[in-house]
């Protein structure tokens, strides 16, 4: 059984989002398809198609948010790495028994309707790991 089902998208922190979507709209040729502020995260996001694969543009909305503190520290560029789950309460209790440390105890609304948690980035060799499952409509 495969766990992690693609990766769902790539999470990309920026400074200026107005700025870096008119840089993706013409990197990708499309304009951003959604744009959402997640107020838990202090974010705000915009998603980009590129074929099946999707960009996420995380801009942040306070000067303690986790992408403000992300900026600060290491600048723009891949904040995180998505990978789609069939059953995130299942994958977190798997992943934790494989020894991973999962920094939310529940999932959580995350934007582009999924429900969301994150593994520590010390645990996976640098990089920020999201879990993302659909909210069923």
């Amino acid at each position: 059984m495969e766990n992690l089902k693609k990766i769902e998208h790539l999470g990309i922190a920026v400074e200026d989002l107005k700025r870096s979507e008119i840089l993706f709209q013409k990197l990708t040729g499309s304009a951003p398809y959604k744009r959402e502020a997640v107020e838990s995260e202090g974010v705000i996001t915009s998603f980009f198609r590129s074929g099946p694969n999707k960009i996420e543009l995380l801009a942040a909305t306070s000067e303690d948010s986790p992408i403000a503190k992300f900026l600060k520290k290491k600048g723009e560029g891949i904040h995180h790495v998505a990978f789609a789950v069939d059953d995130i309460e299942q994958e977190m209790i798997r992943l934790q028994a494989e020894g991973f440390r999962v920094l939310n105890e529940a999932p959580k609304k995350g934007a582009d309707n999924k429900l969301i948690c994150f593994l520590h980035p010390k645990d996976t060799n640098g990089v920020l790991i999201e879990l993302c499952q659909d909210i069923p409509e």
